[in-house]
């Protein structure tokens, strides 16, 4: 059965497919979403950390695998110089794909990195758990001491303060994520590099377009000695190569600031791209170990002289204990001025700025948002370690330092108030230049995690996607919200074709619920679960339909219900239909509800039909009416026709799950019912036949009472004992056939849409087979009649509608719950029962004119049980204003008699009575009862 539901994903694989996403990246998203969130055997806040640290591996797993693919690349789309050495040729995915998922493992990191924070546990169970690389906190355990190293002070300091090692945890992962999301450094100052014009090696570093000016300068004059600025005349003949600024005369490293003097532009250049190169480095966190190695190799150790002695890193330290730590403290006093007053580049102020904390010196260079957060959380923990310093141990501070006097009286803040997490974060999303990217999904998420505000962003993007979702048209998931939950706040684009970042924030979510968020108030509750639902709509479109109960059970009870009810009709295969029903119990969701309201549904979505100008209208079994009104009219060729709708599909796909359960059968009865009469109002009567074929009531009985049992509809030849919803029983039966009959009382209407639908079934075949006799009729000078293989199917398909017809005459859709039904059966009654008469009526004269006139005999029968006192028949031809045409077929009936007879053919005395009836009696030649 071909679904509307296959276009629609087929629809879904093309855009995915369109997007780029490789086999690895696809499999690696994929195993995020098998991971359990049900894991009972993890307690606590250390079985969450365990949880995160899964889904980080999963992550980084996969940055590895693009990295090694598209890093060369990323490395030239950098780098100015090498842009146009092509990209990576026959790739599925991007370099895009590769910052993504980059983004996303450094997010895990940070949550895994802040949930420690907040719920640390002992190095022993995070070995236990085997936590990679987990972030242990110092301890206060050990005491201070004059002797004791800068190092441990430092770790005193972060295990005395909680916002310390809060700030120390973030500022440490911005520097793993500068470092392995960053181009090498190498290539960083490649660019400036270029610029001082000078080949590669030892020799090619320090200032050597200056250092040749100074020594033609000295052999022009003479001078053995060194040049002095004050030299004669030394303004007007010692300047730059383009005459427009005054050289240096000494090569000292403070011959720049110290002279006022300029450098050529080609050391200008290497000045500058060499501070850059420190600023990388001390950025991302290397060691002094490293950065003294790389300047040595340049012939610059003196600048990592002057970058030693940040108290993070241990290899920087003075072995020396006697040195104490107050020195580390005036030297960052140092750097602070030295970045304050100014450098020759602004690289190296905030060099400087970042080892002394001084902020203003740091911001110029800080583009990103990870930068200005680094500069910001980095100056508050150096001046908070300060503060500390001065308030534990003043005795050890030099007093220029305690006294703030002369070149050291000014603060490293310089007037800049620190700002708390969130109102940090916020600020960066309003100003620039971190305001584009501070508003971009994953920065401002990483900013919740950082700020502790998770679920207050999980609500507010939770708003925007139903936003989103109802911008173009209505979702059928997700309902539209305003901006009351939005208070004015900035927030995030995000739809529900972002497949990765609701993946994210799903995850994400569960983690803080299995910590302990609750979110009370139902709107906003509502609005961070449209986050899960787009997730869930995603993996139902993905065929990922085993893990939509797990996710669902993490929505509201009721919620989970509609949500499971939209999602069920594109699951397709038995097999997976009865885990589904398994993993629904499992977790707790109503799986009558989710079955009922996946109908009721899709009922809601279809459109009604514009020509219905009441609940029912008339079935269109007979042709057409001409002008001749006295003419009987014959059935249609193909009336029921074959034409399902996609909705339609999903609807009898959706009520074979009533199959699957156990019990609830009053439930599955009057949800076929619902489906039967929407069919009738939608004039849906292909579907109709197809629901009636692949779940009937005998397919519904055995699959919830046991294939040993019998259909105890088949065993009532009456149809039922049926007189209300519970119905009177026999009071000598035995119990079991008390609840048969009870079953049947409570599948009345249920038997009556199928047998209705079984006639109009044996109608429409009755008239595929009849057209040979129908051109026999209408053409007398046919000479050859049909064979008489063909006249046994005839006879044949007489038979199957008369055996259906039979029930419809016996008070057909009589037994009403309530008197609002029984005012709706009554409009179905006379919306149906006219047409279908009158087709019957028809295929009686015809198989009377053409099989056997005995078929006249029960056209006469079908008017006297019409005419009974107790059958409702005509009541609904009367109500339809019918009545004539059911007179004129009766008539042309009765002219079918005489004119049989006329016409002097034999009948056998078998063929003349049935029953003790006769034919003859329509005969005015022959004395009743001769034979």
């Amino acid at each position: 059965m071909a679904s509307g539901l296959h276009s629609r994903e087929e629809s879904w694989n093309s855009i995915h497919d369109s997007e780029g996403f490789d086999q690895e990246t696809e499999t690696s998203g994929d195993e995020l979403s098998d991971i359990s969130m049900e894991d009972e055997s993890e307690e606590g806040s250390d079985g969450k950390n365990s949880r995160n640290y899964t889904f980080r591996k999963i992550a980084g797993d996969t940055v590895s695998t693009l990295r090694a693919v598209h890093f060369p690349e990323r490395q030239r789309q950098h780098s100015r110089s090498l842009r146009n050495n092509g990209g990576d040729q026959g790739s599925m995915t991007t370099v895009k794909d590769l910052q993504r998922w980059e983004e996303e493992e450094q997010t895990w990191e940070l949550l895994s990195l802040m949930l420690q924070v907040e719920y640390p546990i002992p190095s022993s169970v995070a070995e236990e758990l085997k936590i990679e690389g987990y972030h242990q906190r110092p301890s206060q355990d050990n005491e201070l001491h004059r002797y004791s190293s800068e190092k441990d002070v430092w770790d005193h300091f972060l295990a005395a303060h909680n916002d310390a090692w809060e700030r120390h945890t973030v500022v440490q992962w911005l520097k793993k994520c500068a470092d392995t999301s960053s181009q090498d450094i190498e290539l960083v100052v490649k660019d400036l590099e270029s610029g001082a014009d000078r080949g590669s090696g030892l020799w090619a570093h320090s200032w050597l377009y200056s250092k040749e000016a100074i020594k033609g300068q000295k052999r022009l004059r003479s001078w053995p000695q060194a040049l002095e600025p004050e030299s004669p005349e030394i303004d007007i003949s010692f300047r730059t190569a383009e005459k427009t600024k005054n050289l240096v005369t000494q090569l000292d490293p403070d011959a720049i600031t110290r002279q006022g003097r300029s450098l050529e532009t080609q050391d200008h250049y290497f000045e500058r791209a060499t501070w850059l190169a420190c600023w990388e480095m001390v950025r991302r966190g290397k060691e002094w170990s490293y950065i003294r190695e790389w300047c040595q190799e340049r012939v610059e150790g003196w600048r990592a002289a002057a970058m030693r002695g940040d108290p993070r890193d241990p290899s920087s330290l003075n072995p020396n204990p006697s040195a104490g730590w107050q020195t580390r403290a005036l030297w960052r006093k140092t750097c602070a001025l030295a970045a304050k007053d100014g450098g020759v580049d602004k690289y190296e102020n905030a060099v400087y700025g970042i080892l002394s904390g001084y902020l203003p010196s740091t911001l110029p260079v800080c583009d990103t948002w990870n930068d200005c957060l680094f500069a910001h959380y980095n100056s508050y923990l150096l001046t908070h370690f300060d503060k500390y310093l001065k308030q534990e141990f003043a005795d050890r501070i030099p007093p220029a330092l305690v006294q703030q006097h002369g070149a050291f009286g000014f603060k490293t803040s310089a007037g800049h108030r620190p700002y708390s997490a969130i109102q940090l974060i916020e600020r960066m999303k309003r100003t620039e230049p971190t305001a584009k990217q501070g508003t971009s999904l994953l920065k401002m998420l990483q900013g919740s995690i950082i700020a502790k505000s998770f679920d207050d962003f999980v609500i507010k993007q939770g708003v925007r996607l139903a936003q989103s979702a109802n911008a173009r048209q209505k979702s059928k998931t997700i309902a539209n919200m305003d901006n009351k939950l939005l208070e004015g706040s900035v927030t995030a684009d995000i739809s529900t074709d972002e497949y990765d970042a609701l993946r994210l924030l799903t995850h994400i979510l569960f983690i803080f619920q299995d910590m302990g968020i609750k979110i009370e108030d139902r709107d906003r509750r509502v609005a961070a679960d449209n986050i899960v639902v787009a997730y869930l709509e995603y993996l139902a479109r993905a065929g990922k339909h085993q893990m939509l109960p797990l996710y669902a059970s993490r929505l509201l009870p009721d919620r989970a219900v509609i949500c499971l009810g939209r999602q069920l009709p594109l699951v397709k295969d038995p097999r997976e239909r009865e885990v589904m029903i398994k993993l629904m119990a499992e977790y707790g969701i109503n799986v009558p509800g989710v079955l009922m309201n996946q109908l009721k549904l899709i009922i809601l979505d279809a459109p009604q039909n514009p020509k219905s100008e009441t609940a029912f209208t008339s079935l269109k079994i007979l042709e057409p009416t001409t002008n001749n009104i006295g003419k009987v009219r014959p059935i249609r060729h193909g009336f029921i026709g074959e034409a399902i709708t996609d909705d339609e599909y999903d609807l009898i796909s959706g009520f074979e799950w009533y199959l699957l359960i156990d019990d609830h059968w009053r439930q599955t009865m009057n949800m076929g019912a619902a489906l039967y009469k929407h069919f009738l109002r939608s004039r849906g009567l292909a579907a109709g036949r197809m629901l009636s074929r692949t779940v009937t009531f005998s397919t519904l009985f055995a699959s919830k009472m046991g294939k040993t049992k019998k259909d105890p509809e088949r065993q009532n030849s009456e149809g039922s004992v049926m007189n209300g919803e519970d119905g009177d029983v026999n009071g000598n039966a035995n119990k079991s056939d008390q609840q048969e009959q009870i079953l049947l009382q409570q599948a009345a209407s249920f038997l009556d849409f199928e047998k209705l639908f079984i006639a109009l079934d044996a109608i429409e075949q009755w008239r595929d087979v009849a057209d040979q006799s129908y051109d026999f009729i209408k053409s007398r000078e046919v000479k050859q009649k049909p064979g008489e293989e063909w006249r046994q199917e005839f006879n044949s398909k007489i038979e199957q509608v008369e055996s259906s017809m039979a029930p419809l005459l016996q008070g057909w859709l009589q037994y009403a719950r309530d008197d609002k039904e029984a005012a709706l059966f009554k409009d179905i009654r006379i919306a149906c029962m006219p047409e279908v008469v009158l087709a019957y009526a028809e295929v009686l004269n015809v198989s009377a004119r053409f099989s056997s006139r005995d078929y006249y005999l029960k056209s006469m029968d079908l008017a006297a049980t019409i005419a009974a006192e107790d059958s409702n028949v005509a009541d609904c031809f009367m109500a339809a204003g019918r009545m004539p045409e059911l007179v004129t077929t009766f008539a042309y009936a009765s002219q079918g008699v005489i004119a049989a007879d006329e016409s002097r053919k034999k009948v056998s005395k078998s063929r003349r009575k049935m029953d003790g009836r006769s034919m003859d009696v329509w005969r005015p030649n022959v004395v009743v009862g001769q034979e």
